[in-house]
């Protein structure tokens, strides 16, 4: 075994290079033709002919490319969302190319405008860090963590002087800033735009200066923020990088992009059950989405599986074979069984008494000797990642069924007891005892 110091990964504790042992040298520089383009379902390539230009002069400079992600660990869970952007720089480190990833320990603290007409709220240094722990352990559920840097970009903003921050906040005009949509919609409607949302962008373009990125990764909600790096390298004198942007998935609603805060996630860590109850909920006008962005079929096989749609083949079936790729993909093909056989039984075969439930003590989630509760608190507590809002749309709805019986007044008094049987939703089944 060869050490070797081209895997580094840059931890938040000490900020110290790990290395990590290989099989001699890794992914040594392949020549890249415009044939093995990786852009299978880019929406946004900037300029138009760059990657060919771009791996032109590589091999110009006997060097690989550097492909830059950044991302700000807001949240600790990564999702089916976040994997389109991550399968498309797996697919430039397999041809060799260096992947860096850029974790936003900086920026995290200040907070991406959302899009949404408002500030996103700023982490503590404590919630960026745990967050990253965890996001970087979700990483290799996709990319290969051994094979690419992972870089913190506080080592480079927390050392700025104030000087060195103006003389970079001059390379960029307030005229520039205000072409970004949400910017621009805020600035129209007199809705306040805070000075540290502005320096966002910039803070961001100025790490693709730091580590000379020659392409920039992201959804095509980050357009404006990657084709600043581009600017800001220009200025500093560097190649200005190529903008790579990849679709948004949409949801479980079908609407929202897909988001942790929206409730509307596959979650990379869900559990095969989870996965593909959760699929199968998707609204049919999805599913030739799901096929481009979330499964590892070939061109040819999705499109077959496209054609069965327009052809009148039942939304379920090709939804179950969606499902079983995806939990192929991040668990195994037994799990992916496994889980059609459960949701078969679950949801397609049985009645109410014969589904499966998860069994919770009452006194798990009750308050000293209280036996009564109204629907909407019973349901709350057992639903935890639903808001009190959405509970009471569920039930108002007739989403709640107890004891094979639907609920629909959500301050319905229910005595508690073992034995009760609630059904929360299309997937949560539970039994108290």
């Amino acid at each position: 075994m060869q050490t070797i110091i081209v895997n580094k990964i840059y931890h938040h504790s000490s900020l110290e290079p790990r290395t990590f042992n290989c099989p001699g040298l890794f992914y040594f520089y392949q020549i890249m033709t415009t044939t093995t383009l990786p852009t299978a379902n880019a929406a946004v390539i900037l300029p138009e002919n760059g990657l060919t230009e771009k791996i032109r002069q590589a091999e110009k400079d006997n060097r690989n490319l550097i492909i830059k992600l950044g991302f700000d660990p807001t949240a600790p869970d990564l999702h089916l969302g976040h994997a389109v952007v991550l399968k498309q720089l797996r697919a430039f480190q397999d041809l060799g190319h260096q992947v860096v990833i850029i974790v936003g320990s900086f920026t995290a603290q200040i907070g991406d405008p959302t899009g949404k007409n408002k500030s996103r709220k700023p982490l503590s240094k404590e919630e960026v860090l745990a967050n990253a722990d965890t996001y970087i352990r979700q990483l290799a559920k996709i990319i290969d963590t051994n094979k690419c840097q992972i870089l913190f970009n506080g080592t480079w903003l927390d050392k700025l002087s104030f000087p060195e921050i103006l003389q970079l906040l001059s390379k960029v005009t307030v005229a520039q800033l205000l072409h970004r949509n949400d910017f621009n919609k805020r600035f129209t409607e007199n809705v306040p735009i805070a000075m540290h949302e502005l320096m966002y962008p910039i803070l961001q373009g100025f790490d693709s200066v730091q580590i000379n990125a020659d392409i920039e990764m992201g959804g095509t909600d980050q357009l404006f923020n990657c084709t600043m790096g581009r600017q800001l390298q220009e200025a500093h004198g560097l190649p200005p990088q190529v903008v790579m942007c990849m679709p948004l998935l949409r949801g479980l609603d079908g609407k929202e992009k897909m988001s942790k805060s929206l409730n509307n996630i596959i979650g990379l860590t869900d559990t095969p059950n989870e996965m593909f109850g959760k699929t199968m909920s998707i609204p049919d006008h999805l599913i030739d989405e799901f096929i481009d962005l979330t499964t590892d079929f070939s061109p040819e096989k999705k499109h077959a599986l496209k054609q069965l749609m327009v052809s009148g083949e039942n939304p379920m079936n090709i939804k179950k074979i969606i499902a079983a790729n995806i939990i192929t993909q991040y668990h195994d093909t037994n799990s992916a069984a496994s889980a059609e056989a459960f949701f078969i039984n679950q949801f397609q075969n049985k009645s109410f008494e014969e589904k499966t439930f998860e069994q919770i003590a009452i006194n798990s989630f009750t308050e000293g000797t209280a036996t009564t509760t109204t629907l909407l608190d019973l349901c709350q507590q057992l639903k935890t990642d639903e808001t009190r809002s959405g509970i009471r749309r569920l039930i108002i709805n007739g989403a709640i069924t107890l004891d094979n019986e639907k609920l629909l007044d959500p301050n319905q008094q229910i005595h508690l007891r073992p034995g009760i049987k609630i059904k929360i939703g299309r997937r949560l089944f539970i039994e108290l005892i």
